[in-house]
């Protein structure tokens, strides 16, 4: 997609083949504007700390493996408080929105910018808007305190609600001006992202003091240039549970199939780590690796051979999944909903029905299938210990560019480092397990499963052989 239509991107170049990829900043289009002292120079919570603000210079590397003569590549700018900041705190008019669907640490990332505007920088007007983007024409606010948040990052879920699409840039962007608001953190998916970056343009446009800023949240890790999104750690592990049932009950049965469902609609990776996790699992079926259920190397025989081998038998499958495969599905394929996204089928139902259906009718074989759709168990749950500190890094990081003018960019963790990164990545593309990468190799080895599109392309070249009256040896 690249850079908004409207706006070319922020680069820097230097030597030996450094590129940066910098980040909007309110100067860039607003001159003469004032700058003043960081107040955080003053906070005792800060004056242990060496070096704690960041150099103007400082800059993280997207790609960390390198030869000698590689160039250094694309970086991004380093995240963190500035000497300098562009707002004075008795100005600061804040607005925090959440968007798109439910996600393990919605809460706690709300709760971390409050008090890091309150307590690192003096903020004492913190609006939250209600129910998405359209909250903010539809002039639904309450009023945040970190004595008003301090408890819900204990809690799933989001105090602020949020809804699906609901975008209108013009009415969002007059009601940030009615209101006087100058700082707006847009916490979302891509969807949400792209949507933020046309609120910055519309403000860039109009020349408004507006810093916009995103937090990244997906639930199935596919936001690229990122390490990872804020609530995978925690639906990964709480997939554990739906994993651990489903083996419990396949276990336990003669010729037991034991079939989870977990979230990932274009990328495995929900399904990919809590297999790799849980070592229950026979087979991990994800959208980036095709299969087929019928003939040599096909899931129906490799199920088969498991159950005559243990007799039990665990089959995760990402929602995403075979979706080319299951019934109707060229009507659903330009099916979307609010956010854009692809309206699925319900894969895991479809594959259990089949399942069960071989095995019925032509099989003649007695299974006991259970069938575990953990997906709105997991959105719903507050984050665990590893989130909520990925929360409030991802939290500070957005309000210290906020402070010190930066705008149009998201907070994100590269290569262990909190960056700035320019909207246009984020929304560029999505991130997907790489099937020829040696973490897909580790689930392979550890399920044990065929690869099958690698069997299913021999079955077909034998085919063709034999057609053609060549016979393999």
């Amino acid at each position: 997609m690249g850079s908004s239509p409207n706006s070319k991107p922020k680069i820097i170049r230097g030597s030996a083949g450094y590129v940066l990829e910098d980040v909007p900043h309110m100067a860039d289009y607003i001159p003469d504007i004032p700058t003043y002292s960081n107040p955080l120079q003053n906070n005792p919570a800060y004056s242990v700390v060496k070096q704690y603000f960041v150099h103007v210079d400082d800059s993280v590397p997207q790609k960390i493996i390198a030869n000698k003569d590689s160039p250094r590549g694309v970086h991004f700018r380093r995240a963190g408080p500035r000497q300098r900041v562009y707002f004075e705190s008795d100005d600061v008019q804040a607005a925090i929105v959440t968007c798109g669907g439910l996600c393990p640490g919605l809460n706690t990332v709300i709760r971390e910018l409050v008090c890091a505007l309150y307590h690192m920088y003096g903020v004492k007007k913190i609006l939250g808007i209600n129910g998405g983007y359209k909250g903010f024409y539809a002039h639904n606010t309450i009023t945040l305190t970190p004595k008003s948040v301090n408890d819900i990052h204990k809690r799933g879920g989001t105090i602020l609600g949020s809804s699906r699409g609901g975008h209108d840039t013009t009415k969002i962007v007059d009601s940030i001006q009615d209101r006087g608001i100058n700082q707006v953190f847009i916490i979302g998916g891509d969807g949400t992202q792209r949507g933020a970056d046309r609120i910055f343009e519309e403000i860039r446009r109009r020349r408004l003091k507006v810093a916009v800023v995103g937090i990244p949240k997906t639930i199935d890790n596919d936001i690229p240039v990122i390490d990872k999104s804020f609530g995978f750690d925690t639906a990964v592990e709480e997939a554990q549970r739906a994993i651990n049932a489903a083996h419990v009950e396949a276990e336990s049965g003669e010729n037991g199939i034991g079939v989870v469902k977990l979230m990932g609609r274009y990328s495995g990776f929900i399904a990919m780590y809590a297999t790799l996790a849980s070592r229950d699992v026979d087979c991990c079926l994800i959208p980036e690796s095709p299969f087929h259920l019928e003939g040599p190397g096909g899931l129906f025989e490799f199920t088969e051979k498991r159950l005559k081998e243990n007799g039990h038998m665990v089959i995760v499958i990402a929602e995403g999944a075979g979706q080319e495969l299951v019934s109707e599905s060229i009507q659903s394929l330009n099916k979307q909903d609010a956010s854009g996204n692809k309206l699925l089928q319900d894969v895991g139902l479809w594959i259990s029905q089949k399942i069960k259906d071989y095995f019925n009718k032509q099989k003649r074989m007695t299974i006991n299938l259970k069938y575990i759709d953990p997906t709105y168990m997991i959105r719903a749950v507050p984050s665990n210990a590893s989130d909520n500190v990925y929360c409030t890094l991802l939290a500070q990081s957005a309000v210290h560019g906020a402070m010190a003018g930066y705008t149009g960019f998201t907070s994100g963790l590269v290569n262990g480092r909190q960056t700035y990164i320019p909207f246009y990545r984020i929304t560029e593309g999505q991130n997907k397990v790489i099937i020829t990468d040696r973490m897909w190799a580790r689930l392979l080895s550890s399920t044990n499963q065929p690869s099958f599109t690698i069997a299913k392309t021999v079955s077909e070249e034998k085919r063709e052989e034999e057609a053609n009256g060549h016979i393999s040896e």
